[in-house]
């Protein structure tokens, strides 16, 4: 039998596909083990959930949890983490009001209350942690020393999600001078506190034109606020008005604008370091 060149070209090139090797099949490498407080890549604009991960074998969900409202054990992280990567990409500053969860958006905002001395303040979740049962927030070595638990090292706490509005989201406001509470987190502040000076919408209403106030903390708990604006009572007219977005603004006003500021170092000297000067 005979066959024509092309014949005999196509039947080369058959039998040199069936004998070539097939590339070998390799196995799916396995997800790396997070470890604690190592970057998760470089920093992103915008709020970030992030996606399951693993970390000493056990498996945590990022959830955007609105609600969140837990209550469990403090720790804080300092020197050894200073200036190196957190969990969204930042670079952590142990000097900043700021903390780490587990499961909470980076950046999202928790209302922190120690609840052995019932200091209150508001911290920047930008990392992930503590990976260590039964505590549920590590406080930088700043927001340790304002809510008294640098000291110690733990603390019982609840941790409640809060959405700060506006410009103070950047702040983190204490309640340095709240007396320890041997009650749930839940309960209403004593019935000795005095009512603030002047109904909130009173107050704004009358200020005057050019008139300045002193922001010193924005809280959810109503109580509270209008406990702390008992306690700077001192420094001149305080009060607390709702925000409209859930949130109570704590302020000290009005003032001329030169009282303000002038007041101003006054507020921060006295435990405040987050209070600032707003228009009405």
């Amino acid at each position: 039998m005979r066959f024509s060149p092309l014949s005999v070209s196509s039947l080369l090139l058959l039998a040199a596909c069936a004998s070539q090797p097939k590339p070998p099949v390799t196995a799916s490498k396995p997800l790396p083990k997070p470890t604690p407080h190592v970057p998760a890549g470089p920093a992103v604009q915008g709020v970030k959930v992030g996606k399951p991960y693993q970390v000493f074998g056990v498996t945590y969900y990022p959830a955007d949890d609105r609600g969140y409202d837990k209550q469990g054990i403090a720790s804080w992280y300092g020197p050894t983490f200073h200036e190196k990567a957190t969990a969204n990409g930042e670079t952590y500053n142990q000097d900043d009001i700021t903390a780490a969860h587990k499961t909470l958006p980076m950046p999202s905002w928790v209302e922190v209350t120690n609840l052995d001395n019932g200091r209150v303040l508001v911290v920047r979740i930008n990392d992930r942690g503590p990976f260590v049962d039964g505590r549920i927030i590590d406080l930088s070595r700043k927001s340790a020393q304002l809510l008294g638990v640098d000291g110690p090292g733990l603390a019982k706490v609840r941790v409640k999600r809060v959405f700060p509005e506006g410009d103070w989201a950047r702040g983190a406001p204490v309640l340095a001078s709240a007396p320890a509470q041997n009650k749930p987190a839940l309960a209403p502040a004593p019935a000795a506190v005095p009512a603030p000076l002047a109904a909130p919408p009173v107050v704004v209403a009358a200020a005057p034109a050019g008139g300045r106030y002193i922001q010193v903390a924005a809280l959810s708990d109503e109580a509270r606020a209008r406990a702390l604006a008992s306690v700077l009572g001192d420094f001149g007219p305080a009060f607390a008005a709702p925000s409209g977005t859930g949130m109570w603004r704590v302020r000290i006003g009005p003032l001329a604008d030169v009282a303000a500021a002038d007041l101003l170092e006054d507020v921060r000297a006295a435990g405040y370091p987050q209070a600032r000067v707003v228009t009405p």
